[in-house]
């Protein structure tokens, strides 16, 4: 089976963080033959040259949509959709480093059950370099339990997952939402019935650093992620007390000192 990458990077992304993400991709024990990468406005002369960089070590296998202006990641991952050549398609962020036969495993549970739309995976956390591993992110691996989960958290770790095209085109795509536009997605997907997975297995490097916590406390991403959990409960796809308790946990995060927040997330870290 034959699959895309889908990837977007803005101007402010570090170049070398970005050089080892998309190699990453490249150096896939299954490789692709379509890597798109979404320039989410003007990019830096240094992103542009790891692009061109890659593209001439790789036979030609990334091709580049340039937005005029920045969009924000959902909207730019749905203009990246509509040129994916393929019907899988693994998403990947522009710092994070999947392990090289991520997409490999990917594909085989694929191909083990045809009914699943959704596989992701579990992921390794580590702050500076790839050795220094500080945690893990763990979600069910079951369609039942994955269900169970996303009545309150996101059930998949968004950089790992890949997907069908056409059921994210057809339930989703992309929410026009700064933040959170993943937990809005799996929503609509699961509302309708898409089937899901995540390997057992760690597939992916997170990079993670104290900005980490910064970006997760602010008013945008507290007011986004209860807008998508009210809605949510608006379609009886949660019930009140599931809304009530995100409201109340983000409303927390949002007000409570960091070093709180830090300890919350510990906790969550399996």
């Amino acid at each position: 089976m034959d699959y895309s990458v889908l990837m977007t990077v803005y101007k402010s992304e570090n170049p070398e963080y970005f050089r080892l993400s998309l190699e990453s991709m490249l150096n896939q024990t299954k490789p692709s033959n379509d890597i798109v990468v979404v320039k989410d406005g003007s990019v830096t002369e240094s992103i542009q040259n790891v692009i061109d960089d890659c593209d001439k070590a790789y036979l030609d296998r990334i091709h580049q949509l340039q937005l005029k202006e920045n969009v924000g990641l959902g909207l730019a991952l749905n203009a990246g959709l509509e040129i994916c050549q393929n019907e899988l398609v693994a998403r990947m962020d522009s710092d994070d480093i999947s392990l090289p036969e991520r997409c490999e495993k990917q594909i085989a549970l694929f191909e083990s059950d045809p009914e699943l739309d959704i596989v992701g995976t579990q992921i390794l956390e580590f702050i500076d370099d790839p050795s220094n591993v500080v945690g893990k992110r763990s979600v069910p691996t079951k369609h039942e339990d994955i269900l169970k989960f996303d009545k309150r958290r996101d059930p998949f770790n968004h950089p790992t997952v890949m997907y069908r095209k056409s059921k994210v085109m057809k339930y989703g795509p992309y929410g026009n939402y700064r933040k959170n536009q993943d937990t809005d997605l799996w929503i609509k997907m699961l509302s309708n019935g898409c089937k899901c997975a995540n390997t057992e297995e760690e597939l992916l490097m997170f990079r993670f650093d104290e900005g980490t916590y910064r970006k997760r406390k602010t008013w945008l991403n507290t007011k986004s992620l209860i807008s998508i959990r009210w809605n949510a409960y608006r379609i009886h796809y949660c019930s009140f007390m599931d809304f009530l308790v995100v409201a109340i946990a983000q409303l927390g995060m949002f007000i409570l000192p960091e070093s709180f927040q830090k300890f919350i997330y510990g906790k969550l870290r399996r």
